[in-house]
C-alpha cells in the first residue's frame, strides 16, 4: 500500500513510487498550466485537459547501475499561432519518456549527458504537474505553422523567400537620397 505522499502527483516520492512501482495516471485541466498557457493561444472552446500516467520503476542506467525511474506519458492539445498565415492551428502534445533520478545534480548532469533518457537529480518530493508542464512546454515547435495554411498569404509573403527578399530594407530611401548627393 502506498503511502499518500508516494501517490500525491504534486509531492511525489520517487524512491518510493520507483520501489512500489507505483502507477498513476489522471486529468488535469490545461487552464492549471500557467507557463503553458502564455505560450500559447487561448480559445473560445473548452479546452482539452491533459491526460497523463506515470509508472515508477528501477533500471539499470549505464554508469550509475539501478536507479530509481519514472516512465511518463501525457497528451493534450493546444492552440498555437502559424507563423505563415498568423492564424489559430491545433497543436497536439504527445510525450512519452523515462525519466532517471540519481543523487545530486552533479551526478545528474554528468549522466544526462551520456543517457539516451533524461537524467534529474532525486528530491524528497517531485512536482510532476510542473514536471509535466516543463516537458509540455518543451514539446512545442520554435516555429509553429500548418503544413498548408488554408488562408491565402499576405501579397508579397512567398514562404520559399527570406523575409529580407520580400520587404524592402528600412534605410533604402535614405540611401538612395545620399546616394544622389555624395561628395567625395
Amino acid at each position: 500500500m502506498a503511502s499518500s505522499r508516494t501517490s500525491d502527483p504534486r509531492r511525489l516520492d520517487v524512491a518510493a513510487a520507483a520501489v512500489a512501482s507505483l502507477e498513476l495516471a489522471g486529468d488535469w485541466p490545461l487552464a492549471g498550466f500557467a507557463r503553458l498557457a502564455t505560450a500559447t493561444l487561448p480559445t473560445a472552446e473548452a479546452l482539452p485537459g491533459l491526460h497523463w500516467h506515470i509508472r515508477g520503476g528501477r533500471a539499470l542506467l549505464p554508469g550509475a547501475g539501478v536507479q530509481a525511474s519514472l516512465r511518463i506519458s501525457a497528451d493534450t492539445e493546444v492552440t498555437l499561432e502559424c507563423q505563415r498565415c498568423l492564424q489559430p492551428m491545433p497543436f497536439p502534445i504527445r510525450i512519452e519518456r523515462r525519466i532517471f533520478f540519481v543523487d545530486g545534480e552533479d551526478a545528474a548532469a554528468a549522466l544526462d549527458v551520456d543517457s539516451e533518457d533524461d537524467v534529474l537529480a532525486i528530491t524528497p518530493a517531485l512536482d510532476l504537474h510542473a514536471l509535466l508542464e516543463d516537458e509540455m512546454l518543451l514539446a512545442l515547435p520554435v516555429v509553429p505553422r500548418h503544413e498548408v495554411c488554408a488562408e491565402p498569404l499576405p501579397q508579397g509573403a512567398d514562404p520559399e523567400l527570406p523575409a529580407e527578399a520580400v520587404r524592402e530594407h528600412p534605410f533604402a530611401a535614405l540611401a538612395a537620397l545620399k546616394g544622389g548627393n555624395r561628395t567625395d
